[in-house]
């Protein structure tokens, strides 16, 4: 069993959406990020830089924080998603760093001040607007050459989709990006996807471009 602390968020929903792909039992500990909740000291036990999401395997004691460092745990305690040698494994690794290192943080950014705080900073609405659009032409061009970023369906999907799920904070049209489009529906249709959408329940739907 392994005990989820988390918020409906993209980092969040990366952990969920994994969780139910594999098959693990989990249950689910909300951490009400907008009471700040994340300071409880009980969490900063098990998340000493205060974010979620933060999971517990209650078989091992094992606790791991930050979301790539979790699915890259995950996908090594179950052998899934992740391959085990080689350039298919080393395309994982590629293209979850670069949800870590780019696509995430920039889109996070976009939400800022584009949805949040429009009006207050042009400058960097430009800047973010301009480089979010930039990430989904990479991300278009490489969904152009394989069914799913690291050719099989991997844990570096599982990463990257939830960030993409909020194009409509980001001021994206996903139908200038056929191949975002075609793999964020084909993701959006699987069971698993669907059920780590909403957790923790808050009745959430998956947004769907029209």
């Amino acid at each position: 069993m392994i005990d989820l602390y988390a918020w409906s968020t993209p980092n969040g929903r990366k952990v969920s959406i994994a969780l139910e792909e594999m098959g693990l039992a989990y249950e689910v500990h909300p951490v009400d990020i907008t009471k700040d909740e994340q300071f409880a000291p009980g969490f900063l036990k098990v998340s000493p830089n205060n974010k979620i999401p933060a999971i517990r395997d209650r078989e091992s004691g094992q606790t791991v924080f930050e979301s790539g460092a979790i699915l890259l745990w995950l996908g090594e305690k179950t052998g899934r998603f992740l391959p085990a040698t080689g350039p298919a494994r080393a395309a994982v690794f590629e293209w979850l760093m670069w949800q870590m290192g780019g696509f995430g943080p920039m889109l996070g950014q976009a939400h800022h001040f584009l949805r949040f705080n429009p009006g207050k900073a042009p400058y960097a609405e430009e800047r973010f607007s301009a480089e979010a659009r930039r990430l989904y032409g990479v991300l278009d061009r490489r969904l152009g050459e394989a069914e799913h970023v690291a050719g099989d369906l991997s844990i570096a999907d599982f990463a990257i989709w939830p960030w993409a799920s909020r194009y409509e904070w980001q001021r994206i049209d996903l139908a200038e990006f056929p191949n975002v489009r075609r793999w964020y529906l084909a993701l959006a249709a699987r069971e698993g996807f669907r059920k780590g959408y909403d957790v923790p329940a808050m009745g959430h739907a998956i947004p769907l471009p029209g």
